[in-house]
């Protein structure tokens, strides 16, 4: 065996950084990174950026002599991959300029960069060289790659010419097309596309679940991971199950969830990943089973940033503030470090509790100590701490020094501490804000009104309650959900139209004239 099979040999079996310098010191040495050892220098290459370890695998392929389009392609992948895809982009340019004819991988690579970095004009400019080259037609990978690149950059029309342009699709070419009404938010049209779909694996289910519930729209895809399940053609992936168990979060599916967590159980799917743990103590922690997400939580084999946040968070949810600034002093002792939505988390759990000093403290050292850039919601906490202290002045000059204008949670959050200590002066300030800011809120005006009507202002209060008639902005009905047997039933305040309202009435009514004999119907 020579030295160059040698060394791609030993590169396959111990990928790790103190053995992979040693081999690329040894070829460096030994003058193997040369252009007739291109492929040992991309292994080297590649190997560098899955250890993560971006600018040494970028040294690599500054070493190679007159490389070639594969050792081009390593280098664009590896940029994108690594959230630079404005240079991924640039160099496939070079590659063009160095009088490179492009394949199909190195297309594909430089469309993945052009979608991730809304780079719609050079993305055109590769659909060109596609079109030049006679990359696309009969290629479903190129043809995938133009679908997603215009999905990302706004172009659903144009990515869905490509896809009815394409001699041959695959799944993933539906996938593709899917998944780029998801990224434009037709979730209407990407259900249709599904519909269509002559095959379906877990992606397809997978993608319109999750669009479902980033969609706002968590019931329909929860009834959609019941009709996978039914099919029985497709198994969920951990993929699928952490979209689900974001539904279950956001509206309280607790049973749900619960028979979600069964399942995941009973089939062994990722016990100890970390991705499905974290979305389970969420789902329990946001369905007020919060001593069940700790319990899962303490079982965790390995723990990110993001099952801290979690934890914190669901405390701060809770009201357990104190609890939630230990678990924030555990997890800086145990070496992971915060991010912004850790500070944020923390932060929320010291205005629920009304720990003022503490929250100063986890601000000040958000900047000074990690560097971080807080965002309006930061801000949000520090001016609702300073208003439940009674520092409303401290707090008028914080929303004046923000680097950003503030928003309606903040005037708001000012406006309600303003009535609270009486300082109604800063409170009308605080009110016309508001309704500059939101005109047609309807909460807004209810909040004002109730401001001038507490003030022994009726007056004032008749006036808004003009203006919002004029205007002809309404109170919008309030709304909840429960869970019976599984599935959960939203409610909307005054709406009659639910299917078993005629039930519901009629019980209701029982209970209100007891001298009637009660009837005992049971819900459909």
């Amino acid at each position: 065996m020579d030295r160059k099979k040698l060394l791609l040999s030993v590169l396959g079996k111990y990928p790790n950084l103190k053995k992979l310098k040693k081999i690329h010191a040894q070829a460096t040495t030994l003058g193997l990174l040369q252009h007739h050892n291109q492929a040992l220098s991309c292994k080297i290459l590649t190997t560098y950026a899955n250890l993560n370890y971006p600018n040494d695998a970028t040294k690599v392929f500054n070493q190679i002599h007159n490389p070639d389009i594969v050792s081009w392609t390593c280098l664009i992948t590896l940029l994108s991959q690594h959230k630079n895809p404005f240079k991924s982009v640039l160099a496939f340019s070079q590659l063009i300029r160095a009088g490179l004819r492009p394949d199909s991988y190195s297309v594909v690579a430089a469309l993945s960069a052009c979608g991730k970095d809304r780079d719609l004009i050079s993305g055109m400019l590769i659909h060109g060289l596609v079109l030049k080259y006679n990359l696309g037609f009969k290629n479903q990978i190129v043809g995938n790659a133009l679908i997603d690149m215009y999905s990302r950059n706004g172009e659903i029309m144009v990515a869905e010419l490509v896809f009815d342009w394409m001699l041959f699709r695959d799944v993933a070419s539906w996938n593709s097309l899917l998944n780029g009404f998801i990224l434009c938010n037709d979730l209407e049209a990407s259900h249709r596309v599904f519909d269509k779909m002559p095959v379906r694996n877990a992606v397809s289910w997978s993608a319109l679940i999750s669009g479902y519930v980033k969609g706002k729209e968590p019931l329909v895809g929860m009834k959609l991971f019941k009709e996978m399940r039914s099919q029985g053609e497709v198994n969920p992936t951990i993929v699928t199950i952490v979209a689900v168990l974001a539904g279950c979060a956001d509206n309280g599916g607790l049973y749900f969830g619960g028979s979600v967590h069964g399942y995941v159980k009973k089939v062994n799917l990722g016990e100890n990943n970390i991705v499905l743990n974290n979305a389970l103590t969420d789902m329990y922690s946001k369905c007020g089973y919060h001593d069940v997400s700790v319990m899962i939580f303490n079982e965790m084999v390995e723990r990110d940033v993001f099952s801290w946040t979690i934890m914190i968070n669901g405390c701060a949810f809770h009201g357990k503030g104190k609890q939630a600034l230990q678990l924030f002093s555990d997890m800086l002792a145990s070496g992971v470090a915060p991010n912004e939505v850790t500070f944020l988390s923390a932060l929320s759990a010291c205005t629920h509790e009304g720990l003022f000093v503490e929250g100063q403290e986890l601000f000040r050292n958000m900047v000074q100590c990690y560097g971080l850039k807080p965002m309006i919601e930061h801000y949000g906490c520090v001016v609702d701490l300073l208003g439940r202290a009674g520092l409303l002045e401290e707090a008028k000059i914080l929303i004046k020094q923000m680097p950003m204008s503030p928003d309606v949670a903040i005037w708001r959050s000012f406006l309600c501490a303003c009535l609270i200590h009486g300082e109604l002066d800063l409170a009308e300030m605080a009110g016309e804000k508001l309704m500059k800011l939101e005109p047609d809120d309807d909460g807004v005006y209810a909040l004002v009104s109730h401001m001038y009507c507490s003030s022994n202002m009726h007056e004032d209060g008749l006036k808004i309650r003009k203006k919002m008639r004029n205007k002809k902005i309404r109170k919008r009905p309030g709304c909840s959900w429960i869970e019976v047997n599984g599935s959960v039933h939203e409610f909307l305040a005054v709406d009659r139209s639910y299917v078993a309202a005629t039930h519901i009435y009629r019980i209701l009514q029982c209970i209100n004239e007891p001298d009637r004999e009660f009837l005992w119907l049971e819900l459909e």
